[in-house]
């Protein structure tokens, strides 16, 4: 291991693996050290959903260039690798039952259009109609942008049959799909490290400063690396690692489940989109149910409405009968993660449940459950929900991070964003809205206070 290199990562997670691969590949500098002192990808980039979509919210257009962005360079890997990581194109499919909110619904759908995540198509099932393409099971080519909105029950049967006969509304969001997380990140690098990156296994534990710059880089075996660019990719660990460097950085982590199921009978087709149920819902239970969960305060608040959100989707290659089941039901937030994450021994059977409000077929399930796969992971945050990229306020020093859960999907973007202020080159229009500094600006903040819709599963 070198004892003084050009740039230090502290972290090796897609977003810490993404700025090397840039700073590396793409800008030829060589002397590069990701440290970590765990094995790479192996904290929070392996608890994904892996999926990705452009398609976001405001108030600005910043999230979907910044997506757009992403999958483009997603593309260009795809391509280059021979798709390696099996990106696909099968969309986001939102659903609704609620006739009564059809028409937030509609304008909700609008937004990321005209922010620019292409155009919004509508079906009513007339003559007049634009053409629906359904998505392919495998790979990402020749398919459209934007999304297409379904607004006849008929029509949602017809192409979704499987879903309940109650949906009024669907949106399909096309430039949106999933990937391998585990393979993107390893061919990022195994790149990376063709052109010199070197991996060390240890933990940051300081950082030696000298006249407001970076000078060197503590690691807890002891080594001291000198370097004039840090870079925190700290992931969960964000803040921690930011107080070493005397920065209290605007950040929190929350607990994100994720649920497994053996789905044995096929509900879920093996072809099908990601699919979110955007309504409220109270949890079907039968009268006896209802009766012992009541008796408890523990177990009270199963019979509440339950926010919308709950989402599923096929999981896994040719003869998988694995579903994955997600849903934030509750909100967990931690100011420093908890390893290993708390696990809620109630969360599979509450996601399945909530599944079946969208997805009927599930029902035969609930007499006895699957035997389910539970793990979690963290999502680092800003109150916002918009990352952090760029340089802190100390010379030398740099973050790439309060990725949420959108970190595989914007990792590429990201990490190409750092390197164009690392290698001070022209930045994209959306980089300050990512900025540090843009806590700085009364306007923003002023924005930040109404903002609603944060654009988050």
């Amino acid at each position: 291991m070198q004892h003084s290199v050009d740039v230090l990562i502290c972290g090796a997670g897609i977003a810490g693996i993404s700025a090397a691969y840039h700073l590396a590949v793409r800008q030829d500098i060589r002397h590069i050290l990701l440290v970590d002192e765990r094995p790479p990808l192996s904290l929070t980039s392996d608890k994904s959903t892996e999926c990705y979509r452009n398609w976001w919210p405001g108030p600005d257009d910043a999230m979907v260039a910044l997506m757009n962005r992403s999958i483009d360079l997603m593309e260009e890997l795809a391509h280059q690798s021979g798709n390696i990581f099996h990106l696909n194109r099968r969309g986001y499919l939102y659903l609704t039952a609620n006739r009564f909110g059809l028409e937030k619904f509609i304008k909700a759908a609008e937004i990321p259009s005209q922010l620019g995540a292409g155009p919004l198509r509508l079906h009513h099932s007339q003559s007049s109609d634009p053409p629906y393409q359904p998505a392919p099971a495998e790979g990402f080519e020749g398919q459209p942008d934007g999304a297409d909105l379904f607004l006849e029950p008929s029509l949602i049967q017809h192409h979704f049959h499987y879903l309940s006969q109650h949906i009024v509304a669907a949106l399909h969001v096309r430039r949106a799909g999933w990937f391998s997380a585990q393979q993107l990140g390893m061919y990022l690098l195994e790149q990376a490290r063709a052109c010199g990156v070197q991996f060390h296994n240890a933990r940051v534990c300081g950082v030696e400063m000298s006249h407001g710059k970076v000078e060197a880089v503590k690691l807890t075996d002891g080594s001291k690396i000198a370097t004039r660019c840090f870079v925190n990719a700290a992931g969960p660990h964000l803040k921690e690692v930011g107080k070493l460097l005397g920065i209290d950085l605007p950040v929190y982590c929350e607990l994100h489940l994720k649920a497994a199921f053996h789905d044995t009978l096929g509900v879920v087709p093996r072809q099908a989109p990601l699919l979110i149920w955007s309504d409220a819902q109270i949890l079907p239970w039968s009268d006896e149910e209802r009766r012992l969960l009541s008796e408890s305060e523990e177990t009270r608040w199963m019979l509440k409405e339950m926010p919308p959100g709950v989402h599923t989707r096929p999981e896994g290659g040719h003869g998988s009968k694995m579903i994955l089941g997600l849903w934030e039901y509750r909100t967990h937030k931690f100011d420093a993660p908890i390893f290993p994450p708390p696990l809620d021994e109630y969360y599979p059977e509450i996601v399945l449940r909530g599944l079946t409000t969208m997805l009927p077929g599930l029902k035969v399930y609930l007499d006895k459950l699957p035997r389910p796969i539970l793990d979690g992971g963290y999502y680092t945050k800003t109150r916002e929900n918009r990352p952090l990229i760029g340089p802190l306020p100390l010379e030398g020093a740099y973050i790439i991070g309060a990725l949420s859960g959108y970190g595989l999907m914007a990792s590429c973007a990201a990490g190409e964003l750092l390197t164009a202020y690392i290698g001070q080159k022209a930045l994209p229009p959306y980089a300050k809205a990512f900025s540090i500094e843009r806590y700085s600006d009364p306007q923003y903040l002023r924005m930040m206070q109404d903002w609603e819709d944060l654009g988050q599963l």
